[in-house]
């Protein structure tokens, strides 16, 4: 019984972080809104959903218009309510965002109609053009692949799909938090999306692998890469393969896997290297998973972490103690991870630079977290700049009919919100390329 008990605590740990709004909370919530005239929060949108207007009609009761108003820009918007660093984006312009006001909850109102409109409407919002004889293959099945497959069957493309996964949704699926996506959303997301038709997915398809570039270049009348960031960097230290060392995606990826949570395996002492929403993604799950002491280690200070402000506290609140100006500098291992020592840093002239002291932490399991790269060897000549597939301004790789988008091309921003972006403008500029309406 007392492991029962445990094991319902653990999964308990994985509601749903953000409590959705009821219609009543919906309608006071949207009822704050000025309908500001030129809203700054669509200016701080990518993908420029007309956010005044979808509120409006939240306040009007019309919350299946409110959902096409934010679908019809973001077709991904279910998942952008849950996961998008609002607090950064459309509800930081906010103008009520001030000392004395709080910002519109953005975020929960979009996830309150796209969900409405996807649990209750009896057809899906959009409808294909006329079928133009083209054939369009995208590359990998996440956030900007599905919107550009889309968006592309939308303008009467027919579409395949080509993921190296055996689930579609890439990011969505695999990456992010287990709560912040409960009750299969990612999967449920896919499912709407494809209910447009004419896009096919063909899963365990890796470009490099049983996947070539050159095939699909004879085979279809364009193509849309969408791989996103699949290799981790190294640390390049000893022991950095020992048993209890993992990627931290690695570690996400089984407990977006595993339906009860209580099975994932987690350390006592875990140490998560890293600064981004990643490496807090992990850390957080490590604790709730039942870890007894999470530290996250980042080699430089507060103000320079990629994560949110909002994430960072979460972490804090969550018990994770968070340990700056600290660069690894070994791992200590006899079979298992047992310690890893730490060089502390601060700046020099502008340079990061290792100062003389040092400090050990206890650990039985060390997440890495320090970013990922694209897999060059797999793009048959396509150029890239910096690790990202180099395009132009309609998206177009160095190879003529090969379009590129999300976190494969330096965009800025490496958010779900703006791979849709990608994926949907992308869409625009093959249609256009194919012959169609710019």
């Amino acid at each position: 019984m007392a492991q029962d008990s445990c094991n319902n605590t653990i999964n308990n740990n994985f509601d749903d972080l953000h409590k959705p709004l009821n219609l009543q909370q919906a309608i006071a919530e949207s009822g704050r809104c000025l309908y500001c005239y030129d809203a700054p929060c669509i200016q701080a949108c990518p993908t420029s959903i007309d956010i005044p207007t979808f509120i409006h009609q939240i306040r009007s009761e019309n919350t299946i218009g409110a959902a096409n108003t934010i679908l019809t820009q973001n077709i991904m918007g279910g998942t952008c309510a849950r996961v998008c660093p609002t607090e950064v984006l459309c509800e930081e312009a906010c103008v009520l965002n001030t000392s004395i006001d709080q910002p519109i909850e953005i975020g929960l109102l979009q996830r309150h109609a796209v969900d409405h409109l996807m649990k209750n409407s009896k057809q899906h919002p959009f409808e294909r053009a006329k079928n133009t004889g083209k054939s369009v293959a995208v590359v990998g099945a996440g956030p900007a692949g599905l919107a550009c497959a889309h968006r592309a069957s939308m303008l009467g493309h027919d579409v395949t799909v080509y993921e190296a996964k055996e689930k579609s949704g890439g990011l969505n699926e695999y990456g992010l938090a287990a709560y912040k996506m409960v009750d299969d959303f990612a999967q449920n997301e896919t499912d709407f999306i494809m209910d447009l038709g004419g896009i096919k997915v063909i899963h365990n398809q890796r470009l490099g692998d049983n996947l070539n570039l050159e095939n699909l270049q004879n085979n279809y009348d364009a193509i849309f890469i969408g791989v996103g960031l699949s290799s981790t960097w190294s640390l390049d230290l000893d022991n950095e393969d020992t048993e209890g060392v993992l990627d931290a995606v690695d570690f996400i990826e089984s407990i977006r896997q595993t339906k009860d949570k209580s099975q994932v395996e987690v350390g006592n002492d875990v140490i998560v290297i890293g600064a981004g929403n990643t490496a807090i993604d992990a850390a957080v799950q490590a604790k709730r998973l039942g870890a007894e002491n999470v530290t996250l280690v980042y080699r430089r200070g507060e103000e320079q972490m990629s994560a949110t402000s909002w994430e960072v506290n979460l972490a804090r609140t969550n018990g994770v103690s968070i340990k700056l100006w600290s660069a690894p500098k070994c791992i200590i291992a006899d079979e298992h991870v047992a310690q890893m020592e730490f060089v502390k840093t601060k700046t020099k002239e502008g340079k990061l630079v290792e100062t003389n002291f040092t400090y050990t932490l206890e650990a039985d399991m060390v997440l890495k977290a320090i970013g990922q790269k694209l897999e060059l060897d797999d793009l048959n000549g396509i150029d890239v700049e910096r690790g990202k597939i180099v395009v132009d301004e309609n998206y177009q790789s160095s190879i003529e009919g090969v379009f590129a988008g999300g976190d494969a091309i330096d965009c800025g921003e490496d958010l779900t919100v703006q791979a849709v972006e990608d994926g949907k403008q992308a869409a625009h500029a093959i249609n256009s390329f194919l012959g169609g309406d710019s």
